[in-house]
């Protein structure tokens, strides 16, 4: 026998020693199946698996790139349509727990002028209402809220704010 085939012997017996005589060296043939083929595959095809997945984890479809900011209508179906309602005219499911009912916000442009007011709105999202006597404690401010989530980035909390508006306008009443 060669020293090269001597080698692969030992390595081979040194395996099989381990699993309970899936292998078995032959007489001159080297390493064979016995009585349980379909075990040996399966720990074979169980080793090819787990060496290829090794150093690649598998990825969440379900996760986000990193600073993805969701449009505006999800946005308002998560956060504003409890109190507003899902077609933005204050008649959410919350409505009866609030103070003060929620705004109508189809009528915002009806409101200030014919123009819906991007400013104003934005400033209610990120800083709360200018004046008291305009809205109530029930409505968050919720720029901290979304620097909160979005671990204190400032462009994706004005995204945010401006894909709110950019929807709040596609409400408004004609």
């Amino acid at each position: 026998m060669s020293a090269a085939r001597d080698k692969k012997l030992a390595l081979s017996s040194c395996f099989c020693a381990g699993h309970n005589g899936l292998l078995q060296l032959g007489p001159e043939r080297g390493p064979t199946m016995s009585k349980h083929p379909a075990v040996f595959l399966g720990i074979l095809l169980l080793i090819v698996f787990a060496s290829t997945t090794r150093g690649n984890p598998a990825s969440d479809q379900n996760q986000f790139p990193a600073g993805y900011v969701p449009p505006g209508d999800v946005m308002f179906k998560q956060h504003c349509a409890a109190c507003h309602g899902a077609d933005a005219k204050g008649y959410g499911p919350a409505r009866a727990a609030l103070k003060i009912p929620a705004a109508d916000l189809t009528t915002l442009a009806k409101r200030h002028g014919g123009k819906f007011p991007y400013e104003y709105v934005t400033g209610v999202l990120q800083f709360g209402f200018p004046k008291r006597g305009h809205g109530s404690a029930d409505m968050p401010t919720w720029g901290p809220i979304f620097e909160y989530l979005d671990n204190h980035n400032e462009g994706a909390v004005q995204q945010r704010i401006k894909n709110l508006c950019d929807y709040l306008a596609t409400l408004q009443e004609q």
